[in-house]
């Protein structure tokens, strides 16, 4: 069972929102509250940035604005994410069962690897898969296919769990199962019953009857 990181496998609002919130500071703005800038974590940084500047990614302050929000989520990583609610048990019921379990994530290794670390996940993990692991990140094929060879396993045999449409897209170009996750923090068309993913579940302990 592999899983998307921010949103799925954790809650990294609260740390993603805090280096907004810097850079919304910093241009003089009053801090957004983290739920508002939750529904775009999946999207990383420039969810973070379309959201909390209202700027799109042809804006000439996009990219500027960027690179500060990495400057600042660098600092704060591990401060406040934790498991997404119920998410620690699943894990242990995989741990317990004999399932490898791993991560594929669209953030880059530069903040992959030291958060899991930080929270003592990364030797648990079977695999890690960041966004510049491969060429292409999702929702391109290649970052799970690169998960699945390290692991020596066949598509058939794998579940990719995610809570955004390139998570599901990924999956089905790369042959796994699909897992939906809908935890209600979507406000974009698609929303998560319209992604055509093979299952759907509203919160972590439903994955319990896929294991």
């Amino acid at each position: 069972m592999l899983f998307d990181l921010d949103g799925t496998l954790l809650d990294s609002a609260p740390d993603l929102a805090h280096a907004a919130n810097q850079v919304r500071k910093q241009r003089g703005m009053d801090p957004m509250p983290v739920d508002e800038l939750r529904p775009w974590i999946s999207q990383g940084a420039r969810g973070m940035i379309t959201r909390g500047l209202g700027i799109t990614t042809d804006h000439p302050e996009f990219e500027p604005a960027r690179k500060t929000f990495m400057e600042f989520y660098a600092q704060c990583l591990s401060r406040q994410t934790t498991w997404w609610p119920g998410m620690d048990q699943v894990v242990e019921q995989l741990e317990a069962k004999g399932i490898a379990w791993g991560i594929v994530t669209n953030k880059i290794a530069r903040f992959t690897e030291p958060l899991l670390r930080d929270i003592q996940l990364y030797d648990r993990c079977a695999v890690v898969v960041s966004g510049d692991t491969t060429p292409h990140p999702k929702p391109h094929p290649a970052p799970i296919a690169h998960a699945m060879n390290l692991l020596g396993l066949s598509a058939e045999a794998v579940v990719y769990v995610g809570d955004d449409l390139r998570d599901i897209q990924a999956g089905f170009a790369a042959g796994t199962w699909t897992i939906g996750c809908d935890f209600g923090h979507h406000v974009e068309e698609p929303l998560p019953r319209q992604w055509g993913a093979d299952a759907l579940i509203q919160k972590a302990q439903d994955l319990y009857r896929f294991l």
